[in-house]
């Protein structure tokens, strides 16, 4: 690149500082599919001949298998896999290979790159995801009927079933599947044929390409083709919502894990002991999920941070997206693969749980509706509800140990039939609207996430 236009070297300085090869040298499966896709729209075009193209083709492949291999010498002088690549090449078949680069620039060519990279991991993250939603969903069916206290700020609730619980689970990475989807929509552009920033005189099929290559559209303004890189903040924004639901949830599994709560143990495969005390068995796996959301967090804030200034087309700074994107890829694929073999060798302890259930207090709501029923106004009931809770622990009694004598001192309303609304089974069963808790909705939901999982 610099024979022409430039008399000195770059500084040692400058080279070092400047170099991708180091990072980028990751897309050169997509960097060669692309460079095969151009042959073919040059041969198309006139440019080259059909015996160069397929010179090029069976060259690039060689290429592509020895870089597979581990055989492939990376040379940092030529600044990123795009450089490599086409020395390679050149080196090969000679002037041939010189000819590859025509109507074509590296702005274009690392806007492929970089698409067709995360088309692919768009598919590869969804595919993981799907495979932790059926591991909960196996967790569900296997403690169907299992009673635990739903928490608000760390406090216990209201009853649920814990297949409730666990298709929570299932929903948030359902949403995270969706946002996938719609990010591949904006990823799925073909931005080939935008050269520098304005095309070239020599015009390819641009239509052609996408539709050999797989792209659903073709970009329709050569300057913002280069410098888009939304799609790839975007998809790191996605990484990171990942990464927050599966920090949520190892928060749960860190607290529930501890002696005092009880409800799960996790398998010795997923945990690890300390350095100074034997009887530990420590939840690293949950609380490393857990940091790495911040480190997700981060790689999202570098990339806005970078485009947050840039003037429009292409600039160097750009550069800087690729090591952000595949952090933030490695982080969620090594969780990913994590969570979706520790979940189904996850214990829980259905004697603490039913246990914690238990606790009458839960019903407190129940209590109060119990009232509105027999006409009383709701902020009235829970009034009505919270004196009786507060003599029941003045008295250290359970909420259902107060007798129908001294409910009705608090309200007239209160008649023998309110024994029923301590049965935690009839709560749940009561509990029919669409996604609440009851049996039968928990049960429905179980079958159709199966189907749609299927």
């Amino acid at each position: 690149m610099r024979k022409g236009r430039f008399r000195k070297s770059l500084a040692r300085s400058a080279a070092r500082f400047s170099e991708s090869v180091s990072f980028d040298r990751r897309l050169y499966r997509h960097d060669i599919a692309g460079s095969v896709a151009h042959a073919a729209a040059l041969a198309r075009a006139g440019i080259i001949s059909p015996a160069e193209q397929k010179k090029i083709q069976l060259a690039l492949r060689e290429i592509e298998k020895e870089i597979a291999s581990g055989k492939f010498e990376w040379d940092q002088s030529l600044e990123d896999v795009h450089m490599n690549i086409e020395s390679a090449l050149t080196k090969k078949i000679g002037d041939t290979g010189a000819k590859l680069h025509t109507a074509r620039s590296r702005n274009d060519q690392v806007a492929l790159d970089l698409r067709l990279y995360i088309k692919e991991e768009i598919k590869r993250t969804s595919a993981q995801l799907k495979k932790l939603q059926r591991a909960f969903l196996a967790l569900a069916g296997k403690y169907v009927d299992l009673v635990m206290p739903g928490y608000t700020h760390l406090q216990r609730a209201q009853p649920i079933l814990f297949a409730h619980y666990l298709l929570g689970q299932v929903e948030a990475f359902a949403r995270d599947s969706e946002r996938l989807d719609d990010c591949f929509r904006r990823a799925d552009v073909l931005p080939l044929g935008s050269g520098a920033l304005a095309g070239s005189t020599i015009v390819l099929n641009r239509e052609l390409i996408a539709r050999d290559f797989g792209f659903a559209r073709v970009s329709q303004n050569s300057l913002d083709a280069v410098s888009d890189r939304d799609f790839a903040a975007e998809f790191v924004f996605c990484l990171a919502m990942i990464g927050m639901h599966l920090s949520r949830l190892s928060e749960d599994l860190i607290i529930w894990s501890t002696s005092e709560f009880g409800f799960v143990e996790f398998s010795e495969s997923f945990s690890t002991g300390s350095s100074l005390m034997p009887q530990k068995k420590n939840p690293d796996m949950a609380e490393l999920a857990r940091g790495k959301a911040g480190r997700l967090y981060g790689n999202l804030m570098s990339i806005l941070t970078t485009l947050k200034a840039l003037p429009s087309s292409y600039n160097r700074d750009l550069q800087e997206d690729k090591e952000a994107l595949f952090d933030s890829v490695d982080t969620i694929s090594a969780a990913l693969e994590v969570f979706s073999e520790m979940v189904p060798q996850l214990k829980f302890s259905r004697e603490r749980m039913k246990a914690a259930a238990a606790d009458p207090q839960l019903l407190a709501t129940d209590l109060a509706e119990y009232l509105v029923k027999k006409g009383a106004p709701f902020r009235e009931a829970h009034e009505i509800v919270g004196r009786v809770v507060s003599a029941a622990i003045a008295r250290r009694k359970k909420l259902d140990e107060i007798p129908l004598v001294q409910l009705r001192k608090f309200s007239k309303q209160f008649d023998a039939d309110v024994v029923r609304v301590f049965d935690v089974r009839r709560s749940l069963a009561a509990r029919m609207a669409i996604g609440a808790p009851s049996p039968k909705n928990v049960k429905a939901q179980l079958k159709s996430w199966r189907e749609r999982l299927r």
